[in-house]
């Protein structure tokens, strides 16, 4: 059983599409934390199985976790949107590699040649330093979240954090599309120098909670 697992906050404008891509799933969970929109009543339009947690990404997906009855959870930003035939790439790993944890590839919603350029970036980052981030989904077993400790309540870097505890993740053949919202508002190189420079103060020791000011 596969339970796919979506922190919200606000998410109203891209949640919709993130229900509908994973409408298949066995149980999909949204664990909303606060939100002022309508994240609540999206996720009930769309079969979901909503519950609240506070306000913070780490918190909020590992309260999905513990809500959830799957033996593999799938856990998915609110503004990703998976590419058709997920389900059968998901299936295929967990035959061929039920130890393993696995994310998809990243993708940006947007023609643009810069989001083109980060896209290759981020790829290299994933195959040399086995680091993907949240935006690209984590599929994992129970029994391996479990042992690890799952996520953490951490004001940002939750996604960081536990890849670091997993070690090398297997990157599924399916695309992962992600909102590029941030990118067109901050710019595109100063957004991504931005993400760069929260790793590095994360790596040096930097708590979550300085980074997560830098960061927003």
């Amino acid at each position: 059983m596969l339970s796919v697992i979506i922190p919200a906050l606000n998410a109203g404008p891209t949640l919709a599409l993130c229900l509908e891509a994973v409408a298949q799933a066995d149980e999909i969970i949204v664990v909303d934390g606060g939100s002022r929109d309508d994240s609540v009543a999206i996720a009930g339009r769309a079969g979901a199985r909503c519950i609240e947690a506070p306000a913070n990404r780490g918190g909020q997906l590992h309260a999905g976790a513990t809500a959830a009855a799957g033996d593999w959870l799938l856990f998915l930003h609110a503004d990703t949107i998976l590419a058709p035939a997920w389900d059968e790439a998901v299936a295929a790993h967990i035959d061929a590699s039920p130890l393993d944890a696995a994310c998809f590839a990243f993708r940006l919603d947007d023609r643009a040649w810069q989001a083109r350029l980060i896209e290759a970036a981020v790829a290299v980052r994933v195959r040399t330093l086995g680091l993907p981030y949240g935006d690209q989904g984590l599929l994992i077993s129970r029994a391996l979240y479990d042992r690890l400790g799952g996520f953490r309540a951490l004001a940002l870097m939750e996604d960081v954090n536990l890849v670091r505890r997993i070690g090398r993740l297997r990157v599924l053949p399916v695309a992962a599309l992600t909102s590029a919202e941030r990118w067109r508002r901050d710019g595109w190189f100063v957004r991504s120098t931005r993400n760069l420079c929260c790793l590095l103060a994360y790596r040096l020791g930097v708590s979550p909670e300085r980074i997560a000011r830098l960061y927003r």
